[in-house]
This record gives C-alpha cells, sequence and structure tokens, in this order.
C-alpha cells in the first residue's frame, strides 16, 4: 500500500502546472503568419506596409482562436464579470470619464517622451513614428466605446488609469496604483516602438531574396532560415504588446518593480544598449559578426552543414520561445505563467538559446587580427554578456515568484524540465560561500 500511494504521488509531482496559454493559439498565429509569408513572396510584396500586414496576419488568427476556442474573455484572471448584469452606463460614464483622462494624459505622456528622445526621429524608429502619428486619432476615438463598455463589466474598475486621471483632475489618489499603471505603459511605449521599428527590415530580408538567391550555398540558405526566425520572433512580439487588453486575458498581471531588473534589461536595447557598436559589451571587436562561423569554417563542407543546422535550430528554439506566448509577449512583465512547449525543458529557453547562438555564430576568440589580447577581451565580454541575461533571468524570476503559479513551475521545473534539472545539479555541485561562524563571547 505505502508503495502505491509514493508511486501515486510520484505521478502527482511529475504532473507539469497548466500554462496560462495554450498550445494552438501559437499555432494558429504561426499558420497565418506563414500564409501571408507564401503570398509576399509570390507577389514581391516586401515593403513596411506588408510587413504590417503581416503583423495582422499573425495577430488576428490568435485573437479569433483565443476568444471562440480559449474562451479568454470568461477567464477568472482578467477581472471582467459575465454572470451579473452589468453596471448601469450612468454609474459606469463616472469612471469612464476619470480612465479616459488617465488613459489620455498617459498616450500625450509618451508622446512628448517620444519627442524629446532624438533616436525616435531616425531610421529605424522614423517608422514606428509615422505609425504612431496615424493611429493617435483613431484609437483615441476608439478608446471611448470600449472603455464605457468594459467598465460595466469590471469587478474593479478602479485600477491604474482610474488612479492616474484622479491625479490628473487633482482628486485623491493611490500612490502604488498611479507607479504600477506608469510602469505598465513605459514598458508598452519603449518596447512596442522597439519592436515595430524591426519588424520591416525582418519581413524584407524574408521576402525580399529570390530562390536562387537563398540556395547559393549553405551559408546563404543557413542565414536565411535564421532571419527567418527572427521574422517570427519579432512579429509575435510585436502582436504582444499590440494585443495588451483583459478581454483577451492578455493584460499585464504586473509590472517588475525592481530597478534591477529594469537595468538589466535595458541595456539589451538601444538607445541603452551595450553590446553594439562602441558599447563596452561589445564582443566583436575584430571578428566577422555573426557571419564570422561562415568564413572560419570554410572549406570544412561536413562540419559548415552541421554547424549551420545547429545555428537554425538555436534561433528555431528562440523564436519558439516567443511563439509560445501567443499574444501576451512583453518584456518586464507578468502576463501568465507559460509551462508549455520550450518551457516545459528550462525556465529560461529563449536567454539560453540566444547566448549558446552568440558564441556558436559570432566565434569571438578567432579575430582578424591575429591578436590573442583582441581573442582573450572577445571571450571575456562575451562572458559578460552572458552574465548580463543570467541576471535578467534572476531578476524576472524575483518579480514572478510573487504569483503562486510560477512558484509551482520553478519547484515542477527544477525536478523534472531537462535543461533546468541539470543545471541545478551543477549549481549544486560548485562550493558553496561557508556560513560565518559566530565566536564565543568573552
Amino acid at each position: 500500500m505505502n508503495a502505491e500511494l509514493k508511486i501515486a504521488r510520484r505521478l502527482r509531482e511529475d504532473v507539469r502546472p497548466r500554462s496560462a496559454v495554450s498550445g494552438g493559439v501559437g499555432l494558429v498565429g504561426v499558420a497565418g503568419l506563414l500564409a501571408w509569408v507564401v503570398a509576399a513572396r509570390l507577389y514581391d510584396w516586401s515593403g513596411p506596409r506588408a510587413s504590417l500586414c503581416a503583423v495582422a496576419a499573425c495577430g488576428l488568427p490568435m485573437v479569433a482562436w483565443s476568444l471562440l476556442v480559449d474562451k479568454v474573455h470568461r477567464s477568472p484572471a482578467n477581472g471582467l464579470d459575465w454572470d451579473s448584469p452589468p453596471r448601469p452606463l450612468a454609474d459606469s460614464a463616472r469612471l469612464s470619464v476619470v480612465k479616459l483622462t488617465g488613459l489620455w494624459g498617459t498616450w500625450a505622456a509618451i508622446a512628448f517622451l517620444y519627442c524629446m528622445g532624438r533616436w525616435y526621429w531616425q531610421d529605424p524608429y522614423l517608422f514606428s513614428m509615422r505609425i504612431f502619428a496615424a493611429a493617435a486619432l483613431p484609437l483615441a476615438v476608439a478608446s471611448v466605446p470600449y472603455m464605457l463598455w468594459i467598465d460595466r463589466r469590471l469587478k474593479a474598475p478602479h485600477d491604474g488609469a482610474w488612479h492616474f486621471g484622479n491625479l490628473l483632475l487633482g482628486r485623491p489618489y493611490d500612490r502604488n496604483g498611479v507607479y504600477e499603471h506608469l510602469r505598465c505603459w513605459t514598458i508598452k511605449g519603449f518596447f512596442l516602438a522597439f519592436m515595430l521599428a524591426i519588424v520591416p527590415g525582418n519581413w524584407f530580408g524574408v521576402v525580399a531574396p529570390s530562390a536562387a538567391e537563398i540556395s547559393t550555398n549553405v551559408v546563404r540558405l543557413t542565414q536565411w532560415l535564421i532571419v527567418a526566425m527572427f521574422m517570427f520572433d519579432t512579429t509575435f512580439a510585436t502582436v504582444g504588446y499590440v494585443f495588451t487588453m483583459k478581454p483577451l486575458d492578455a493584460h499585464i498581471r504586473s509590472a517588475n518593480p525592481y530597478a534591477a531588473g529594469w537595468m538589466a534589461a535595458l541595456i539589451c536595447y538601444p538607445p541603452f544598449v551595450m553590446m553594439g557598436g562602441n558599447g563596452p559589451l561589445n564582443y566583436r571587436y575584430a571578428t566577422l559578426g555573426e557571419d564570422g562561423w561562415g568564413h572560419w569554417l570554410d572549406g570544412y563542407p561536413v562540419l559548415l552543414c552541421i554547424w549551420g543546422a545547429i545555428l537554425v535550430a538555436l534561433t528555431g528554439i528562440y523564436a519558439w520561445a516567443t511563439v509560445a506566448f501567443g499574444p501576451r509577449f512583453s518584456n518586464l512583465t507578468h502576463r501568465g505563467i507559460l509551462t508549455h512547449g520550450p518551457y516545459a525543458w528550462t525556465k529560461h529557453p529563449a536567454y539560453l538559446s540566444k547566448n549558446l547562438f552568440w558564441w556558436l555564430a559570432t566565434l569571438p576568440f578567432l579575430v582578424t587580427t591575429g591578436n590573442i589580447h583582441d581573442s582573450i577581451r572577445n571571450a571575456f565580454v562575451l562572458c559578460a554578456v552572458n552574465g548580463v541575461y543570467y541576471w535578467r533571468a534572476r531578476t524576472e524570476e524575483r518579480h514572478l515568484m510573487a504569483d503562486p503559479a510560477y512558484r509551482d513551475y520553478a519547484a515542477w521545473a527544477a525536478e523534472h524540465a531537462p535543461i533546468t534539472r541539470r543545471l541545478a545539479r551543477l549549481r549544486a555541485m560548485l562550493p558553496r560561500r561557508p556560513e560565518p561562524v559566530a565566536l564565543p563571547a568573552e
């Protein structure tokens, strides 16, 4: 009997916690995007407007699947009440006016910051600024009926937008509610502008090359496949920042409140990025960049094919880690805990695959100067970059650990996720800092 109880308990422990996102929603997004890529290659739609259509082709099927199949609008996590009669319009309208004040004030503040940042008025950010300028009035108009409707259904309508609206109107407000509201919109304003800016470049790199150009050699085919994986990543990420809505259960539960988390994330993105140009974490000095592998392995066709396949696989895992979010991807936020796809292998598949890719693609210790000091420096700096991503992972976990669902997932991953389990065992083998010994009192 005891043996049967142990087996039953073991089976329960082996069950992976349920993912907040279904596997189907990402698949329909991939299908929609693939269909648009095929059409665009047939008709040579490689321009920036076609890349926006790619975002729609990816996002709209995911919205349909989320509502019709997953029925996320009825999720208890989104705070919408479908069982009680809607709040009277006369009552909710007063709430909505305050919230619209807070929302429009937030948008105005973001627009002001865009105007202050000179980098936003240079390529590639100019594309994002043009889209925002064209969308400003339609969004302002559409926000009125949306706010009037959702405030009739929300169980707790006094959210961050309401507190920020009260602040702007000179009324009493909750400071923590305002801070959380501003954190969420700072994240969305910063990262959406970046994602929209890089979507056209990746789109062009996938659609514009002809089949003859792609199949020139193994290196060229590998480069095209890698760009294709990044196109999937950036398109899905852009969808995630656009569809941050409660009816899709894709709203932000919380934004990372820790300064260390923001610092670790922001130094990986322009204009604060430290890994490119003359940045202190540029590990590409005197290398051939991420195409260096093709140069150094030239003349070894079998090894070249194996190396290219590994790079494509790593980029594929990186893109898969974003696809798994469906319409919920976002940096520095909690929008539901993922446990499926590559997250069943490790808690941080994107960071792990990305950092391995940089080592194998760049080969930073092989330099064109032939100087051993450049080789050592590049390798050391890339180790520092790896450390930055480890830092990001730790700060993200510190944020997410406030949710019992993540604590359950982290406990499961430590025992059952293949990569996380092995890394935990390696960490346990490392020497630990000795505990301080209390000296006897004299």
